[in-house]
């Protein structure tokens, strides 16, 4: 790059001049700005609503409830084989003596009932 001068003569602009003349304040607000932005991205990865301890929180959420699910599903299958075996098809007397007595309050002429 060149330079001229009133006198007709002719001078090499440097680097280093370049590079004197693009500091000072310009220099200190770009430096300023990237930090700022770099910073707010740091945080939006890490507290935002798609952040990483917001991830931490789902999937802790997620093994909670697929816990509760499991519990529920072993529930379920626990009341279908009670179902099954009150059916009309294949009664259990035992099953069918022991909710009569729970529900009910039944008891056979012989026994004495304590509540």
């Amino acid at each position: 790059m060149l330079s001229g001068k009133t006198t007709g003569q002719r001078r090499r602009v440097s680097y280093q001049d370049i590079e004197q003349r693009r500091g000072g304040v310009g220099g200190a607000v770009f430096v300023i700005v990237v930090a700022a932005l770099i910073g707010y991205l740091a945080f939006a990865a890490l507290q935002g609503e798609y952040g990483l301890f917001r991830l931490f929180q789902v999937e802790a959420e997620a093994r909670g409830l697929q816990a509760e699910l499991d519990a529920l599903r072993a529930e379920r299958a626990a009341l279908a084989g009670k179902t099954h075996r009150l059916s009309t098809g294949s009664v259990d007397l035992e099953l069918l003596d022991e909710r009569a007595r729970q529900v009910l309050g039944l008891g056979r002429p012989d026994e004495i009932i304590i509540r």
